[in-house]
């Protein structure tokens, strides 16, 4: 059973090796956990992978060759119900869903305190209390054209605000891509120079210098003939992104790969006054983005990677970040970073044709001077002509 699970992880591009199997297989024999899938989990990931930016591909392979073995474990409802467990669904005419009432950001947020010191039990249904599968703006699993979702996952994405902790992933820039199609767009970039130390033979002038001396030879060297374009990319992560993960992996490995001198961060949903590298520590290991936005000249090319798909309070205005109170509204970093980067595009792997129906894309698209294109073969050609001329 564990042999074939050892392949399945190999067959995922995860690095594990014969001793960690067996070290696996010896914790298994002295029951160091108990019988159930979840410490299962976690004393496999301890055991087989060393390095955390393979998590994601050991949870999407566990998941594949796993499916379904959790139904074999008695849960004994041991785990008590989660306040927030959603219970039901309900599906709204046009006619409901437009007599919804749209707080405003600022009275969004002031109703939500009072509801807190108000309500003392859970709630499922209905259109005032925290809960879920109801009209409130408040809770997860309803509908409401503006609310704050505390608990559950996203579903029609027009929260303003999301309560909860925000675990996101790192994208795995040594994907193996299926296509060569990305790197070979992404090479209309490509500005060669030779600088640094004289390293390589220059053959042509060896042959003449060595004509020219009568036949001694006369070897010539030169500098290494490099890719000298400078490449800064903001990546959206987490939210709606997580389902592009695989196409922005992809444009992740092709792009370190082709530009040499490239720099990342991360963000999430619109840029404010920090950026991360490692999601997994963007609490603690956090860049200004003052600082980011000084430390690279201006002849560097600017691409962002996102959906724009978000509340426009998350671009317009002060505190509408869907996680703290921003001092200052997305838009004020976006024109800051435009300003200070002439040479900017935003690829969005979204379809082009849904863009129009998305407030947030529009505003974006603005913000950027229409400088935005599809993540698609056709889009990043675009792209790519825009930012080289």
């Amino acid at each position: 059973m564990l042999i074939d699970f050892f392949f399945t992880l190999k067959d995922a591009k995860i690095p594990v090796t014969i001793k960690e199997f067996l070290t696996l297989l010896e914790a298994m024999q002295k029951q160091v956990i108990p019988h159930a899938l979840d410490d299962f989990y976690y004393l496999a990931r301890l055991t087989l992978v060393k390095d955390e930016a393979h998590f994601d591909k050991f949870d999407r392979a566990f998941g594949l060759y796993f499916k379904g073995v959790s139904a074999a474990f008695d849960e004994q409802g041991s785990v008590p119900l989660d306040w927030l467990v959603q219970r039901m669904k309900r599906e709204l005419t046009p006619e409901q869903l437009a007599a919804l009432e749209k707080f405003g950001y600022d009275k969004l947020m002031d109703r939500l305190r009072e509801l807190l010191k108000e309500q003392k039990e859970r709630h499922e249904g209905g259109n005032k209390w925290i809960g879920t599968g109801g009209t409130s703006p408040f809770g997860h699993g309803g509908t409401n054209p503006e609310g704050v979702r505390i608990g559950g996952k996203g579903g029609n994405r027009t929260a303003v605000k999301v309560w909860e902790a925000r675990a996101y992933q790192d994208y795995d820039g040594e994907r193996e891509l299926g296509t060569r199609n990305i790197k070979l767009a992404l090479r209309r970039l490509r500005k060669f120079a030779r600088l640094g130390a004289a390293e390589e033979l220059a053959l042509d002038a060896t042959i003449r210098a060595t004509a020219s001396n009568a036949g001694y030879l006369d070897i010539k060297m030169q500098p290494e003939r490099k890719n000298n374009i400078k490449v800064l990319m903001l990546f959206d992560v987490g939210g709606s992104m997580d389902d592009h993960i695989e196409r922005t992996e992809e444009l992740f490995a092709a792009s370190k790969s082709e530009f040499k001198n490239m720099a990342f961060f991360y963000f999430h949903n619109c840029v404010y006054d920090y950026l991360w590298q490692n999601n997994r520590r963007r609490h603690t290991e956090r860049f200004p983005t003052w600082d980011v936005l000084r430390k690279y000249p201006p002849d560097t090319k600017l691409i962002f990677v996102g959906d724009a798909t978000m509340s426009p309070y998350e671009i317009l205005q002060p505190g509408g970040s869907v996680e703290y109170n921003n001092p200052e509204a997305g838009s004020a970093w976006l024109a800051r970073f435009t300003s200070t980067f002439p040479k900017f595009v935003w690829l969005n792997p979204e379809p082009e044709g849904s863009w129009q129906y998305r407030q947030s894309v529009s505003i974006i698209r603005q913000l950027m001077n229409h400088r935005m294109y599809p993540l698609t073969m056709d889009g990043l050609e675009r792209a790519m002509r825009t930012l080289s001329k």
